[in-house]
């Protein structure tokens, strides 16, 4: 996290509420209410007695209050203690403190669109070799077994 990001520029306080969508293009903590989407271009502090009831975006998202909604964090998210998320999480670095909740599913994978890229360019000769190179594993595993039952079969007619 940059210096500049980690500089706190607005505060929406504990007795704030807002209804509708809320965008900064700075770092901003939140103590209140907003029933809307949030987007933030810096990091989003959401306090023990902030609550979102949408979808939130920043680059890092530190949550100690509410979020019932999906929570994008391309560099970082961390749920403390107090938080309580009911929806899912894209991130790269994901921090999730003791005793907090969280419901849905936590994606980590954000270079996803490019390994399957990477994976179509392989050359189909590269496929069949991993398939062969299966397909023999699994038969000198089969071999294997096969014997050992042989084995077993002799000890046991004596």
């Amino acid at each position: 996290m940059k210096k500049a990001d980690a500089k706190i520029s607005t505060l929406i306080g504990s007795d704030v509420v807002i209804n509708g969508d809320f965008q900064s293009d700075s770092s901003v903590r939140l103590d209140g209410d907003i029933e809307g989407d949030v987007k933030v271009a810096g990091t989003l502090v959401i306090g023990a007695t902030g609550k979102v009831n949408g979808t939130v975006e920043a680059s890092v998202t530190v949550i100690g209050g509410e979020v019932i909604g999906d929570v994008t964090a391309p560099d970082k998210i961390e749920l403390t203690s107090t938080a309580r998320v009911i929806g899912n999480i894209k991130t790269t670095t994901v921090v999730i403190d003791e005793k907090a909740i969280f419901h849905g599913f936590c994606n980590m994978d954000q270079d996803a669109d490019q390994a399957n890229a990477k994976a179509r360019r392989r050359s189909g000769r590269d496929l069949k070799a991993s398939k062969k190179s299966a397909r023999d594993t699994l038969q000198e595993a089969l071999m294997s077994a096969e014997a050992g039952n042989r084995e077993n079969t002799d000890e046991n007619e004596f």
